[in-house]
């Protein structure tokens, strides 16, 4: 049974607004090519969109285009398989649900919306690089927009964590998006070792104990959100709208996934077939 068209348009746009969110979340690697005077192994990721900086307005504008893509795709995915009325159930079935998929999209959505208000409150200076900043941080003399995206990049990393774990045990449970099934968890994992490092070295810069490698713990573990964002675009686009699979013998939007198997015949009709 083919699908409708517009779920398949549906999921094309939700690919393409993913593939967009994951080039722009990586806009980073340009400090490769470009003179941003920050270590990137030292620097918090942040201070490349610092208002100091000379290429702070780039930064910002790539952070903002990654969140809205990821907001807009993560509503998308919501109203176009997750908010319509369920299928109706087949003989003896139950209607389609799928918690874990809503959840997920839901999660990307909070973690685009951080992103793009990150963007909107951009570090005032570099506390990595420049002493004076640092020290007016600690003294709680910078302004409030320290704090503000101290909130929002938490939420994000929150929303990111939250997507990952619920998209990837929705592909496995549901059986569908084959390519986050089989790389999900590994990226969850390494995500969440990444995680923890960039954890560990803000606790530390904080305490004064140095930045323990703390610009590369947190590219690192942006990179890891920027390959799973591509490597579920590419789910996606894949499945159509064919969005996860329902309970046995389901119509899910607009395909049949795993009918049951017909009746066996009867002893009659095995002696005759005709």
């Amino acid at each position: 049974m083919s699908v409708p068209a517009r779920p398949e348009a549906a999921a094309r746009a939700v690919a393409a607004l993913l593939l967009l969110s994951a080039v722009a979340y990586t806009a980073w690697v340009l400090e490769v090519v470009l003179s941003t005077g920050l270590d990137p192994v030292q620097a918090y990721i942040s201070e490349l969109a610092a208002e100091d900086q000379p290429l702070g307005g780039l930064f910002r504008a790539t952070d903002l285009v990654a969140g809205l893509a990821v907001l807009a795709a993560a509503l998308l995915a919501l109203s176009a398989f997750h908010l319509r009325r369920p299928e109706p159930p087949a003989a003896g079935g139950s209607p389609v649900r799928r918690p874990w998929a809503a959840g997920g999209w839901a999660a990307l959505a909070l973690f685009g919306a951080a992103t793009a208000a990150d963007s909107r409150l951009p570090l005032s200076c570099a506390p990595t690089s420049d002493e004076m900043c640092a020290a007016r941080e600690t003294a709680g003399l910078v302004p409030a927009t320290h704090t503000a995206h101290a909130v929002t990049s938490s939420l994000a990393v929150l929303g990111a964590l939250g997507g990952l774990t619920a998209l990837t045990v929705a592909a496995r449970r549901y059986r569908r998006w084959p390519p986050v099934a089989r790389y999900g968890p590994w990226l969850l994992g390494a995500e969440v070792l990444a995680t923890g490092w960039s954890l560990g070295a803000i606790a530390a810069f904080e305490a004064g104990r140095g930045t323990w490698a703390l610009g590369a713990g947190q590219r690192l573990q942006v990179l890891l959100v920027a390959l799973w964002l591509a490597l579920l675009a590419a789910a996606v686009g894949r499945t159509g709208g064919r969005d996860c699979a329902g309970p046995r013998g389901t119509l899910v939007e607009g395909t049949v996934r795993d009918a049951p198997a017909a009746a066996a015949p009867s002893r009659t009709e095995r002696r005759d077939p005709v």
